[in-house]
């Protein structure tokens, strides 16, 4: 059975892999086509594959399409009979031009998204708002008292001020249970600018997206570059996903080949399981899914171990690479 943990200092016991659920926006909102459309059928079946592989979190957003992102989620979960208390869903809070009053005003609309399925961690998306982070954490902690929510998350914030984050709910005991930034292989700036040592002291966990470098790290667009002109959304006008961005991460790319050859797996799963094993348990992630392969590929990243010495090797290759 898979061994799950704990998030930061909360009572929720989850997988390693949640599953990410921008994809299921499905074409609403401002950046609702990032990943193409994901129709209610599709959706239902990447839940389905990402139960039955052992995860059992969910992490949407009240800023995918405006909610349709929850509420596809639910629809999903209704349609396969799973139980409110089975699963954890992890959505967030928009703060973009509003103040922190605006949590409480707007709570019944994600609890109505989420069709009866309760938040078991609610997330401030960014730190840009009109509010203090205080006063958002004061509303959060009324949430929570209120048992509108369980459990209080941040995502984007820097190490001060998830600190204040911290420190604000402690005032109302309460734990920041989690703080969701970019982290991967390509990607470890956490390690360098205070957040990954201030997660660590305060017993925050790291919820990782974007943790196969929005599909750099599968290898897919090494073997063929011109995939990428394909694909829907922002990705294709990144510099990373150029010619020369390419062949900067190419040795990751090869270095994770050579590791996953050796258990049957693929570079993506190697990713995703040197990600969450790696900082031991502080790092979970939150890999996202278009089509049922993908969710079985992700869902099977946490079912094998690499040896430390692998581990090893791919931190030295990723530091290399920066």
């Amino acid at each position: 059975m898979l061994k799950l943990r704990k998030l930061g200092k909360t009572d929720l016991m989850i997988s390693p892999i949640g599953l990410g659920c921008w994809q299921f926006a499905q074409g609403k909102g401002l950046f609702g086509n990032t990943w193409g459309i994901v129709g209610d059928e599709e959706v239902r079946e990447i839940v389905r594959i990402s139960l039955d592989g052992g995860t059992n979190w969910f992490d949407t957003a009240e800023g995918y399409g405006g909610g349709q992102s929850e509420r596809a989620l639910a629809r999903a979960l209704k349609s396969l009979a799973v139980r409110p208390e089975d699963v954890v869903i992890a959505t967030k809070w928009l703060p973009l031009f509003r103040r922190a009053a605006s949590l409480r005003k707007t709570i019944d609309d994600r609890l109505a998204a989420l069709g009866g399925y309760p938040i078991s961690l609610h997330q401030v998306h960014t730190p840009h708002s009109l509010s203090t982070t205080r006063a958002q954490m004061e509303a959060m902690a009324d949430l929570v008292e209120a048992k509108k929510i369980h459990h209080v998350g941040v995502s984007n914030f820097s190490a001060a001020k998830m600190r204040l984050a911290h420190d604000e709910l402690g005032r109302r005991g309460i734990p920041l249970a989690s703080n969701q930034v970019r982290y991967s292989l390509l990607d470890r700036s956490i390690e360098r600018n205070g957040i990954l040592e201030a997660a660590r002291e305060l017993g925050i966990s790291i919820i990782s997206y974007s943790p196969l470098a929005q599909g750099i790290l599968t290898g897919r667009y090494h073997e063929n570059p011109s995939l990428i002109k394909t694909k829907p959304g922002f990705r294709k006008y990144l510099s990373s996903f150029r010619a020369k961005g390419l062949e900067k991460s190419r040795p990751v790319v090869e270095a994770l080949r050579e590791v996953a050859a050796k258990h049957g797996r693929t570079p993506a799963q190697v990713a995703l399981n040197w990600l969450v094993h790696f900082q031991g348990q502080t790092v979970v992630a939150i890999p996202g899914a278009t089509k049922a392969p993908q969710a079985q590929e992700n869902a099977a990243s946490q079912a094998f171990a690499l040896t430390k010495d692998e581990m090893d090797y791919l931190d030295r290759v990723s530091a290399g690479a920066k």
